[in-house]
């Protein structure tokens, strides 16, 4: 018999019953291989259970503490992203304000004064076409503020008759990509792509209602309304509420409210240009006519108003809902090379990982970078095209070269244009250009680039690390950077990690032995190198070498009372030889 739910006024399933109408629909869709065995089902990681219909918030449920200004968050943009100034400027400016906003209502104000009248979030839309950058632009973002981030494409609600769920399953997988934290995923970010194509448009029949109603129906997920995370005929989420029912004789109802969720979206748009043109030109000055002759698409993109996306194919509640409009412009073919040139550029530095992982080194030379991003730019696909293009070049070296002794080699142009006749020419001659001067000199001008920019920025990594690298550490941290293929700021925290296990070390050592141990400074930059450019850790690497000292240095310590040692830079090279001269000497 069914249990009566008071505060709500409805009949609880009965768990058997939920087993039962599981177990057909697991029949209609497996056949008879998959049955439920009993309902006991763990809880979502981390939720409190509550019953009568109350929002559950898990994990930390203090305030989000979110200061960055959009000066910090545009820098950190331009250092990945080539061109795309003016959108770069408006998303740092516009997603810090959306964050700083909640952070101080958090503090400053109450429910009330948060709501307002007419309060409309940052929303964003993107126009741009494919290859410049949109999704990567949102995604570094959200790595930035370590907020959770999902992405999905608005092609497939449409596809699918949209009937209400999809986009609430983004709003969903916001949780699951904060791992059950829902207190988290409320200040997440979710990106819908190919947005321009739930546009509805005259001339086709059939599809404009259902484009509209797409519109209509992401309108509250925008805004603002309770997503329940329970997925109505989702076994899982069934099976949950009747492991749930069961043990607490309770309602189990989890929700998430979408206020303070970011919503960027984002599209192509193709013919959105001619339509801003028809609209300047009915101005009557004809700025329209001479704007087009005179400025490119993207240009013309960037007089976009709310009526042109309305004439589009878009609802006006709709667009009312994404009030800050940013464009992307088309790559070039010189925008095309300073995105392989710049050392964050994730197409070059996953190829020298790729390699690396052979224990190969590799180079590009200036010239194979432009020649690559000319090849890349007649594929007319933007920044997607430059992976294709660098991948058909390499990838006979990348078949070949890691049974051979090679050991690293350069990309110049003459083997972007010659690859196979390169990759024979480089397996048998280990004095090629290639494998010797060629890459040392671009390997010696990559580290003075790089050494270049981290003391300009010096200030950002003390505020970041606490700690500014000089000198013969910096050097050190710039070799292993380059040479590994990572980036500075990986490198900057590993050294410094590096340099508190040596002091560790040396604590270790005092405690165990009553011995006191000081590194030389030119012994610990040998120790900080051997490290950097190893697989261990600092703390194993001392134990390794220094393992037998301290039956040395108790020699030592006997034979003259000293009971402090300063361990010099041919120690590490060379530690038994070392500890051996220094008892020696003792009894001479």
């Amino acid at each position: 018999m069914n249990e009566y739910d008071e505060t709500k006024g409805t009949n609880l399933p009965d768990p058997k019953e939920i087993e039962r109408e599981i177990n057909e629909f697991l029949a209609n869709k497996y056949g008879n291989r998959i049955r439920v065995m009993g309902t006991q089902i763990g809880p979502w990681p981390g939720a409190e259970e509550f019953g009568g219909g109350t929002t559950v918030t898990t994990g930390d449920t203090s305030p989000i503490r979110f200061d960055m200004k959009p000066a910090e968050l545009h820098e950190y943009l331009d250092r990945f992203v080539i061109r795309q100034d003016a959108a770069k400027e408006i998303l740092a400016t516009k997603i810090c304000t959306h964050f700083n906003r909640i952070r101080y209502y958090h503090e400053h104000g109450g429910l009330e004064d948060r709501e307002g009248i007419g309060r409309i979030k940052n929303n964003i839309i993107l126009i741009g076409p494919t290859g410049v950058g949109k999704t990567y632009l949102i995604k570094l973002i959200a790595r930035k503020l370590g907020v959770p981030f999902v992405k999905g494409d608005a092609t497939k609600f449409s596809e699918t008759g949209y009937v209400g769920g999809d986009v609430e399953d983004l709003v969903r997988d916001l949780v699951q990509e904060a791992d059950g934290d829902i207190e988290k995923a409320k200040y997440g970010i979710i990106y819908v792509d190919e947005i321009d194509k739930i546009a509805s448009s005259g001339n086709v029949i059939g599809l404009d209602v259902s484009r509209s109603g797409v519109q209509r129906n992401l309108l509250k997920p925008m805004e603002e309304t309770e997503v329940d995370l329970k997925v109505a005929h989702d076994p899982v989420s069934l099976m949950e509420a009747a492991s749930h029912f069961q043990k607490t004789g309770k309602r189990l109802k989890r929700t998430i409210n979408t206020r303070d969720i970011l919503f960027i979206v984002s599209g192509a748009f193709n013919g959105l240009d001619e339509i801003v043109s028809r609209r300047l030109s009915r101005k009557g000055l004809g700025f329209g006519a001479a704007l087009k002759e005179k400025e490119d698409k993207s240009k013309l993109l960037r007089e976009v108003k709310a009526e042109d996306l309305i004439e589009f194919g878009f609802e006006s509640e709709f667009i009312g809902r994404i009030p800050v409009i940013a464009v992307l412009e088309e790559l070039d073919e010189q925008d095309l090379y300073k995105i392989l040139k710049n050392r964050y550029s994730s197409v070059v530095t996953a190829k020298k990982q790729d390699f690396k992982s052979y224990g190969i080194d590799i180079r590009f030379s200036d010239g194979a970078l432009r020649r690559l991003a000319n090849m890349a730019h007649t594929e007319k696909t933007g920044a997607r095209s430059l992976i294709s293009v660098v991948e058909r070049v390499l990838v006979g070296y990348e078949r070949i070269l890691p049974s051979v002794d090679v050991n690293r080699f350069t990309v110049s142009e003459e083997l972007v244009e010659r690859p196979k006749e390169m990759l024979e020419e480089i397996v048998e001659n280990e004095l090629h250009p290639s494998r010797t001067t060629e890459f040392d000199e671009i390997d010696r001008v990559e580290k003075a680039e790089l050494l270049t920019e981290l003391q300009k920025r010096h200030q950002e990594f003390e505020h970041h690390f606490g700690k500014i690298l000089t000198g013969w550490a910096l050097e050190a941290m710039v070799d292993a950077a380059v040479r590994q293929g990572v980036s500075p700021e990986t490198m900057y925290k590993r050294y410094l990690h590096i340099e508190q296990e040596i002091q560790e070390f040396e604590r270790e050592f005092e405690k165990m032995y009553n011995l006191k141990i000081r590194f030389s400074d030119e012994a610990l930059r040998e120790l900080v190198r051997l490290v950097l450019n190893g697989s261990e850790e600092a703390l194993i690497v001392c134990r390794k070498i220094f393992q037998n000292y301290h039956h040395g240095l108790k020699l030592v310590m006997e034979r003259t009372g000293q009971k402090e040692f300063t361990i010099p830079e041919e120690a590490i090279g060379d530690p038994e030889r070392f500890l051996n001269e220094m008892i020696q000497k003792t009894y001479r």
